[in-house]
C-alpha cells in the first residue's frame, strides 16, 4: 500500500469518528434500548455466573474455576463496545472517540478477545484430562495449576495485544478520521492511515492467523481424543453426561471463532458492512454463553437454584420434581 501523499501536509488527526453498525441511524432510539437490553442482560448474566462459581462449594473443579474467568472476561468484552455505540445511537458527540481512547479501546479488545481464545483452549484441555485421564486428572488439573493455566491466559493476551496496539498506532493518522465500523478495530483503522500498512496486515495475518489456528487445533485434537474415550464407555448414561459436559463448550467455541475468521483473514473488506459478523461475537455471543452453560449443565442450575432460592428444598437427583 503506498503512503497517502496527499494527506502528507495535513495536522495528524487527534480523534476518530466512528460511523456505527448499518441501519441502526433509520431508527436510533429502538436500537438504543435494544442494545441496552443486550447489555444488561449480558452483564448480569456473566456476573450472577461468575457469583454463582465463586461462593458454592459444590462448584469447585477446574471447569467451574476456567468458567468463572469466561464470564469476567465476557462481561468485560461487552463493556468495551456496548456502552459507545449506545452512546453513539444517541449524539453525534457520542460518535466521536479520542486518539488516546481509540488505542485504549483496542488494546482492551484484543486484550479479552485475544485471553478468551486462550482460555478456550486451556477449558478443552481440561476437558480432555477429565474424561481421557481420569484418575491422573485431580494431580495433573490441582489448584495452582488451574491458577497457573489461567494466569497464563490473561498474561499471553496483554502481550499480544500490546504487541497489535502498538504496530497500529505508530502510524501517522492525518485524516479523515472516519472509521467505518463501530468500535476501534484493526482492519477498519489502519484504513486511515497515512503510511505503509503492509507490515500491520502481515503481521495481523500471521498473528492473529496463527493464535486462532493453533488454538482452534489444539481444540479440535483434545475432542477427538474424548469422543474416542466417550465412544469406549460402555453405558449410554454414561456416554450422555461425558458428552453433556462438553457439548457446552463446543457451542461457545463455535460462536466465538466463525466471526473472527470472516474479518481478519480479509483486513481490507472491512467496513460498515463488516461489522455484522463482528456484533455476533463481541455482543451477542456474551450474552449467550450464560445461557448456554446454564441449560447444558445440570450442576450449575442446582447452585443458581441455591444461590437464588436459599430456602427451597432440593430434590435429590433422579427424584420426581414436587
Amino acid at each position: 500500500m503506498a503512503v497517502k501523499s496527499e494527506y502528507l501536509n495535513q495536522t495528524e488527526v487527534s480523534y476518530f469518528f466512528l460511523e456505527g453498525l448499518m441501519y441502526t441511524a433509520e431508527h436510533p432510539d429502538l436500537f438504543f434500548l435494544l442494545f441496552l437490553l443486550i447489555y444488561s442482560i449480558t452483564v448480569s448474566g456473566n456476573l450472577l455466573i461468575l457469583f454463582t462459581v465463586g461462593s458454592d462449594p459444590h462448584l469447585r473443579s477446574p471447569m467451574y474455576h476456567f468458567l468463572g474467568h469466561l464470564s469476567f472476561l465476557d462481561a468485560c468484552l461487552s463493556t468495551v463496545t456496548v456502552p459507545k455505540v449506545m452512546a453513539g445511537l444517541l449524539t453525534l458527540e457520542g460518535k466521536t472517540i479520542s486518539f488516546r481512547g481509540c488505542a485504549v479501546q483496542l488494546y482492551c479488545f484484543h486484550f479479552l478477545a485475544s485471553t478468551e481464545c486462550f482460555l478456550y483452549t486451556v477449558m478443552a484441555y481440561d476437558r480432555y484430562m477429565a474424561i481421557c485421564q481420569p484418575l491422573r486428572y485431580p494431580v495433573a488439573m490441582n489448584r495452582r495449576v488451574c491458577a497457573g493455566l489461567a494466569g497464563s491466559t490473561w498474561a499471553i493476551g496483554a502481550m499480544h495485544s500490546a504487541i497489535h496496539t502498538s504496530l497500529t498506532f505508530r502510524l501517522l493518522y492525518c485524516g479523515p478520521g472516519h472509521i467505518a465500523y463501530f468500535f476501534c478495530d484493526i482492519p477498519p483503522v489502519l484504513k486511515l492511515a497515512c503510511a505503509d500498512t503492509t507490515i500491520n496486515e502481515l503481521v495481523m495475518l500471521a498473528n492473529i492467523g496463527a493464535v486462532a489456528a493453533g488454538c482452534l487445533i489444539l481444540i479440535v485434537t483434545s475432542y477427538v481424543f474424548i469422543v474416542a474415550a466417550v465412544l469406549r464407555i460402555r453405558t449410554a448414561e454414561g456416554r450422555q453426561r461425558a458428552f453433556s459436559t462438553c457439548t457446552a463448550h463446543l457451542t461457545v467455541v463455535l460462536l466465538y471463532y466463525m466471526p473472527p475468521v470472516c474479518i481478519y483473514l480479509q483486513p481490507r473488506s472491512s467496513g460498515a458492512g463488516a461489522g455484522a459478523p463482528a456484533v455476533f461475537y463481541t455482543i451477542v455471543t456474551p450474552m449467550l454463553n450464560p445461557f448456554i452453560y446454564t441449560l447444558r449443565n445440570k450442576e450449575v442450575k442446582r447452585a443458581l437454584q441455591r444461590l437464588l432460592c436459599p430456602g427451597r428444598r432440593e430434590s435429590p437427583p433422579g427424584s420426581p420434581p414436587p
